[in-house]
């Protein structure tokens, strides 16, 4: 059943895109919030072409997504990574013909963590703003600095993701554009998702701080830098895009990947709110956690967001250079309605019967005098603390062999948990990442019989 929000809400939702539209003296905003696909609210604010009023405003006009793009890129690097034609700790020396920067690894680029430098070599590139030729890329990248060793502050990188774009292409035997097409726009259905400007497109303006004149902008991430900023999309493409991200086609992409992709690689800010994964960055806030990216070129300030527990999306668009946090913008969309007018959540359903490997392991188990449940939902063997929070993810588990299983997610992911029987073939203890779990609590010095 489609969810309608209360007027309440909508009146809030309102109030907070014309808030942000006024803020960012932005002369035009489109905004939605989705859930799992299903658009809830979306609002059009301003003008999208203001010499030519009769440009519609709304969910299905473009705007430049900038550093949005590189969702997109870290995506077809990481199903590059699934069909094994590269590894995430590979060399870029090794998958960039003519590459000479040693040690800087694809995972690196990913999460801002190979300390490169911020943008490509010409220091007057944001003053002439000429887009290097392609056929210069690999002889630029040699002559990049390297400003910080890797691994020891997240330092965004323009110049990593046009590598990673360079590195798409080489590994699919064609241009960039066209392994975008066709591994990611065709697959999800991104009509409207594009490399090239078309109607209805909204215009690109900076707004001086001392006057409320907008000034023309031009198109900047062409050519070479496309793979870090150079697509136009809309919010309901940008919608579409974060609810196939919160439930895949896994002939497209393995829900796993999704999950790796979210997986905290380095801390953005001192107050350890905001973390980069690769290729997505994950912010916490009010209890929540929610992954997107913010994008950020002359003419076009984005930001889409989604919470993978709610399925909550919210985007917000804007076409000024200098319209003011984005990502706060989609977030505070987003929590709006999280925190007051939340679809209801899906009915529980019953599940399989577990086998009969698996009702033997199910119930209360003790490691060092701590009470942990074993238990089958969905037809998956799970291990929760007991009296954790219900909203804590459990453990879940995968037979990996006889009395052998492999956590697959949640706490101790990776480890086995192998069940020890007794010469009779009663189960004496379970070893769960080389810990014991006995049925009684024992101490350590009390050995299990």
């Amino acid at each position: 059943m489609r969810h309608e929000l209360m007027e309440t809400t909508r009146r809030s939702l309102d109030r907070i895109a014309v808030d942000a539209q006024r803020a960012s003296r932005t002369p035009a905003l489109a905004a939605g919030v989705a859930h799992r696909g299903d658009l809830l609210w979306s609002a059009g604010v301003g003008t999208a072409d203001l010499a030519d009023p009769s440009v519609p405003l709304g969910v299905d006009t473009r705007f430049q997504i900038a550093s949005n793009t590189k969702t997109f890129t870290a995506t077809m690097v990481m199903q590059l990574r699934d069909e094994g034609r590269l590894g995430l700790d590979d060399l870029v020396d090794d998958h960039l013909p003519g590459s000479d920067h040693p040690g800087v690894t694809v995972r690196q680029l990913l999460s801002h963590a190979s300390g490169m430098q911020r943008e490509p070599v010409d220091a007057e590139f944001w003053d002439t703003l000429e887009v290097p030729p392609a056929e210069r890329f690999v002889s630029d990248w040699n002559a990049t600095e390297r400003v910080l060793q890797p691994h020891t502050a997240w330092h965004y990188s323009n110049l990593g993701y046009i590598a990673l774009g360079e590195l798409v292409a080489h590994a699919d035997g064609r241009s960039f554009a066209e392994s975008l097409q066709s591994r990611l726009l065709d697959p999800v259905g991104l009509r409207d998702t594009t490399l090239q400007q078309r109607a209805p497109q909204a215009g690109r303006y900076y707004v001086p701080p001392f006057s409320d004149a907008p000034v023309d902008e031009p198109v900047l991430f062409t050519g070479i830098l496309a793979a870090a900023g150079g697509l136009a999309s809309t919010v309901a493409d940008l919608v579409r895009w974060h609810a196939f991200l919160l439930d895949p086609d896994e002939a497209v992409l393995r829900r796993d990947t999704v999950s790796e992709m979210l997986e905290p690689h380095a801390i953005r800010d001192d107050r350890f709110s905001g973390a980069q994964g690769l290729g997505f960055a994950v912010v916490r806030k009010d209890g929540r956690t929610w992954f997107g990216h913010t994008g950020g070129a002359p003419g076009g300030i984005t930001g889409a967001y989604s919470d993978r527990e709610s399925g909550l999306t919210a985007v917000v668009l804007m076409n000024n250079s200098v319209a003011k946090d984005p990502e706060g913008t989609a977030i505070r969309l987003g929590e709006e309605v999280a925190a007051h007018d939340a679809p209801l959540p899906a009915r529980w359903t019953p599940g399989p019967a577990p086998s009969a490997a698996v009702q033997e392991l199910l119930g209360v188990w003790f490691s060092e005098g701590s009470a942990f449940v074993l238990r089958a939902r969905e037809g998956r063997l799970e291990a929760v603390v007991g009296g954790a929070d219900p909203a804590v993810a459990p453990s879940v588990f995968e037979q990996d062999g006889p009395d052998s299983y492999r956590t697959v997610s949640g706490r101790e992911r990776g480890e086995r948990l192998v069940v020890r029987r007794r010469d009779d073939g009663s189960i004496r203890l379970l070893s769960w990442a080389t810990y014991r779990f006995t049925r009684q609590p024992l101490g350590f010095g009390e050995r299990a019989v």
